[in-house]
Parts: C-alpha cells; sequence; structure tokens
C-alpha cells in the first residue's frame, strides 16, 4: 500500500473466492458514496482508472469470473494500480472457510464458476488455490465465515466510511476451539490466566460482567501481561501509520472465548478509546448475545 495521503482518492480492489461475500462489500461500498465497477474484463481496468483523474471512490471488484482472470494478471493489475500517483489502492480480500462456502453453494443449488460439470467440492478446492497468492498479497482480509449480511455491513462501514481511515484498530476475542480467526495482525493466548469458568456463579456470565473481569484481574500475571501488550501496541501504532496501513486487528484467545479472552478485549479496547483511538470490538463466540 502506499504512503497514506489525505489527497489521494481511494481505490479499494474487492477480491476473494466466490461465495466469501464480495458481491456484498460492493453494494456496501457503493453505499458509501464509491463507484463501484464490477467483473469488468482486467485488460480494460487499468485504462479506465488511470486515463482520467480520480474525481470519487471507487471500488473495483474482481474475482475469478472474470472473462480474462487468472492470479499473474491480478498480481500485475494490482502493480500497476498501486503506482498510480492519484488513488491511495487497499486490496480488500473476502475469504472464508472451505467448509463455509460449501455450505453456501449447497444453499443456493448453485454451481461453482471453476467446477460447472463437477462437484462443488472441487470447484471450492481449485479457486481457494487459485486465489491464494491474491490472499498473501490483500491490505486487508475479513474472514466472513461467521458474518451475517449486517455484520458484513458494519465490518465494511467501519473500515472504508468517510473519515475512518486514519488507523482504525480492531480488538477480537476468541475460542481456540473453533481455530484462530484468519483476519488478524496479532494473536495473543490468554489461557495461562486463572479461568472464571470453574467458579460455579461466574460460569454463565462473560468477560463484559464486572465479576468476571474482577476475577481474571486478580490473577497475579494479569497486570504484567496487559501493561505489556498495551505498550506493545501503543509502541507499534505509529510504526503502522509510517508505513501506511489504514488498520490494525489483534485478536485474544482462551478456552472457550467466553471469559478471560473477552476481558482482555474489553480492557485493552477501553483503553486505547481512552488514547484517543478510533476503537472496535468483536466477541465471534458472543455473537447473538450482544
Amino acid at each position: 500500500m502506499q504512503e497514506h495521503n489525505e489527497t489521494l482518492m481511494p481505490l479499494v480492489l474487492v477480491t476473494g473466492p466466490s461465495g466469501a461475500g464480495r458481491s456484498s462489500a460492493i453494494n456496501v461500498l457503493e453505499d458509501l458514496g464509491f463507484e463501484a465497477i464490477d467483473n469488468l474484463p482486467l485488460r480494460l481496468l487499468p485504462r479506465l482508472v488511470i486515463s482520467e483523474e480520480i474525481k470519487s471512490p471507487i471500488a473495483l471488484g474482481l474475482d475469478s469470473r472474470n472473462r480474462d482472470f487468472s492470479t499473474e494478471a491480478l498480481l500485475d493489475l494490482i502493480a500497476v494500480l498501486e503506482g498510480y500517483q492519484h488513488a491511495q489502492l487497499t486490496v480488500l480480500y473476502l475469504d472464508a472457510r472451505p467448509e463455509v462456502l460449501l455450505r453456501r453453494y449447497s444453499e443456493t443449488r448453485r454451481r461453482h464458476p471453476l467446477a460447472p460439470a463437477e462437484t462443488p467440492e472441487i470447484g471450492v478446492k481449485r479457486e481457494l488455490d487459485l486465489m491464494r497468492p491474491i490472499r498473501e498479497r490483500a491490505d486487508l482480509l475479513l474472514d466472513t465465515s461467521d458474518l451475517n449480511v449486517h455484520q458484513l455491513k458494519a465490518e465494511i462501514e467501519h473500515w472504508f466510511a468517510p473519515g475512518g481511515r486514519s488507523l482504525a484498530l480492531s480488538v477480537q476475542s476468541f475460542s481456540y476451539k473453533r481455530g484462530i480467526p484468519h483476519s488478524v495482525d496479532m494473536v495473543f493466548d490468554c489461557r495461562f490466566l486463572t479461568n472464571p469458568y470453574w467458579q460455579e456463579k461466574l460460569r454463565s456470565l462473560n468477560g463484559r460482567d464486572s465479576a468476571v473481569q474482577a476475577h481474571v484481574m486478580n490473577d497475579p500475571r494479569y497486570g504484567e501481561f496487559f501493561d505489556r501488550v498495551l505498550g506493545l501496541t501503543r509502541m507499534l501504532l505509529p510504526a503502522y501509520r509510517e508505513e501506511g496501513k489504514s488498520h490494525l486487528s489483534i485478536a485474544f484467545g482462551c478456552t472457550g472465548g467466553q471469559h478471560r479472552s473477552v476481558t482482555l478485549a474489553e480492557t485493552l479496547a477501553k483503553a486505547l478509546a481512552e488514547d484517543g483511538q478510533q476503537v472496535s470490538i468483536r466477541h465471534r463466540e458472543l455473537q447473538g448475545q450482544q
């Protein structure tokens, strides 16, 4: 990504495997005032975008269904757009776990574009392999596996709504039983802290409750751990800004994703907000309870 420049117009390239939510993301960006250009042939896009100065934000939708798509062609296009001096490029990659993509195809009874005469399983695997180099190049990776359309809309608005691009922070909690979230920059394991789950009066509560937070913070190791994480985050923020990054995602994990990780996410987000940072919080295992 280019160095941050307030005079540059946002240029967002939205891509990812079929079924991960690319079309929904394009629609949200269009509602935010972006000019949406979806599924045009790759060879036409540089001429369209660079032929004249960009006067409004642009969202480009591209995936394997594009007529002349190839991994190399898309990487070449990204390199061209990255060098365009009048816009700031962000490559937004919408991702989802293979089983989730497969379930979404089963629910819609659609044929996979990369396996029209074969099983959806083959198409999903083929496309994920094809898109892997693009995924590795992405500036912002959003895993939509556990997001409904409203939550995806909130995520897109968080990163791309006007005035929200200085440096946005996302602090998350999760359960290791369900795996580490894909779209995070830093992950901290807090399973070493005293687990409120073993206290019967705290078991049904979660880390947003003061009693649970007090129990976790009473662990003598909590204070130093929290101070070190907060200090590391504060040290990294200026470096991220200098690099031109627009987002930093931090995740805390524990066994069940209900108590310790939620407590750490809540307290870190509060401390950063008190510093004047723009912070959003997501508790993956508490979705539906918030």
